[in-house]
């Protein structure tokens, strides 16, 4: 049997005081509390089943909360004029605590508790937590409705971050003209609805191990002996990764909002990247270091309707659509100097975590072996796999995003599907370094190694199947 039990309470409370005309104060404080467990016990005679049954016991608890308090000020302008002035703090803050045993060798399958067993063979236990304070101030304007206005900033902190560069600075500002509330459009009987928007902000990326700029150590064992090993590099000028980001759009609305739309062009430039850094050879530690290592500049277009097919009183058709063009380029790195990591790159001019991988170059007909280009500038092929260079091979980013979706109603019952997809991406195939990899003692194989070399003279791209040989899984 396998038994999860999760228990959650999730609650909020809010309170609001107007302590003149037009300036209001208030207060919001959530709390959600999750705590989850899981027993599981598989008896003697179950498949594959090698011992005298097997317990597993976890119980997981995570506790959160966020306060905010701020201050509303509607200032009091002519009826033209409106005017909005939020100023406030907000705290975020979580703890988990994860334990977890495992136990086998029960005398009977009627004894399903861990304090039944006779061995106890895993065991691990954790705590965490993590802290936000943030200070912002933003301010809305409108005139007449049709000419908005907005400002904001904001002060964040991070517990994540290195103790010399825990908070960053955020502002951000935005305007967009209504068109359509004026006199020369106004009357349209095509155009219902027409607005030019731009905006400009800055903003924080955290989203990093909770841990992840502190140095780390570890309990080990050593021949049943306690002892003590890093298992973390620190980092603590470890701060946000930033994106400053400039939108420009057109959202229109025609035939009474029938058609909806709105077509949006962006430029993002990304800096201080959140990202591993290997440690050089001579550090004898082949792990990473986290860092803040270069910029990447990414920019597209986006483009989405809506289009209300049929709207009568019993029958209702929506179509919705959307796609989405975006590039992004490594501008710059510490130095200048590639970051690899694992079959990813980062390079200069290049995507962001390109595949970096050696280039198959085919089958020798001679003896059917797997070649590789050297990619050394001469042309030449090598059935040595360490001596091909590694090249970009592909973006893991699609260049193309897009959405369809009709919604049909007719009385009490509905009908919709999607369609989405992308294109322009490649694809690694990790699976194939095991199922189509010559038979190579991994698992079944795929039905293009049928075509394998199998004479001398034949051609074709799969190599000789050869058990242990490693024969193309490079």
């Amino acid at each position: 049997f396998y038994n999860t039990i999760i228990r959650r309470i999730i609650g909020r409370a809010y309170a609001s005081y107007e302590l003149i005309d037009g300036l209001t104060i208030n207060t919001d404080f959530g709390y959600d509390m999750n705590d989850q467990t899981e027993d599981s016990f598989t008896g003697r005679l179950a498949p594959f089943q090698s011992t005298n049954g097997e317990a597993f016991v976890s119980d997981v608890g995570t506790e959160s909360y966020n306060w905010s308090n701020y201050l509303s000020y509607d200032v009091n302008l002519p009826e033209d004029h409106s005017l909005n002035i939020v100023v406030g703090t907000e705290f975020n803050r979580s703890k988990r605590r994860f334990t977890s045993v495992t136990g086998i060798e029960f005398p009977t399958d009627d004894f399903t508790t861990i304090a039944s067993a006779a061995e106890i063979t895993a065991g691990t236990s954790l705590f965490e937590e993590w802290s936000f304070l943030s200070y912002f101030t933003r301010a809305t304007y409108s005139y007449k409705n049709k000419y908005l206005f907005k400002a904001s900033i904001r002060r964040d902190g991070s517990s994540r971050f290195g103790e010399n560069n825990r908070f960053g600075t955020f502002p951000a500002v935005s305007a967009g003209w209504i068109m359509s509330e004026e006199d020369f459009l106004s009357d349209n009987e095509t155009i219902s609805f027409l607005k030019l928007r731009a905006s400009y902000g800055v903003t924080g990326n955290a989203e990093i191990g909770n841990y992840a700029s502190q140095t780390l150590f570890s309990g080990v064992s050593y021949n049943l002996r306690p002892g003590i090993a890093i298992t973390q590099a620190g980092n603590s000028d470890l701060s946000w990764e930033t994106s400053v980001q400039t939108d420009i759009g057109l959202e229109f609305g025609l035939l009474d909002n029938r058609i909806t739309g709105e077509l949006a062009y962006y430029v993002k430039d990304t800096d201080d990247l959140l990202f591993g850094r290997p440690f050089a050879d001579s550090a004898g530690d082949p792990g990473t270091i986290l860092g803040n290592i270069g910029a990447i500049k990414s920019q597209g277009i986006e483009f989405s309707f809506q289009t209300k097919n049929i709207q009568t009183e019993d029958l209702k058709w929506t179509t919705n659509f959307n796609i989405g063009q975006n590039d992004n380029e490594v501008v710059s790195l510490p130095n200048g100097a590639d970051v690899i990591t694992g079959r990813n790159i980062l390079r200069e001019g290049e995507v962001a975590r390109a595949f970096f991988l050696i280039e198959y170059a085919g089958v020798d007909p001679a003896n059917g072996d797997a070649l590789y280009n050297l990619n050394d500038g001469s042309g030449g092929t090598t059935n040595d796999p360490n001596l091909a260079q590694r090249v970009v091979a592909g973006n893991p980013f699609p260049e193309w995003i897009g959405g369809l979706t009709n919604t049909i109603t007719w009385r009490d019952f509905d009908f919709s599907f999607t369609l989405q997809g992308e294109f322009g991406a490649s694809i690694y195939n990790a699976g194939g370094r095991f199922q189509s990899a010559n038979a190579d003692f991994y698992d079944n194989q795929s039905v293009d190694q049928l075509r394998r070399w199998q004479n001398p003279g034949d051609i074709t791209d799969v190599p000789q199947a050869r058990l242990f040989g490693g024969n193309g899984t490079a």
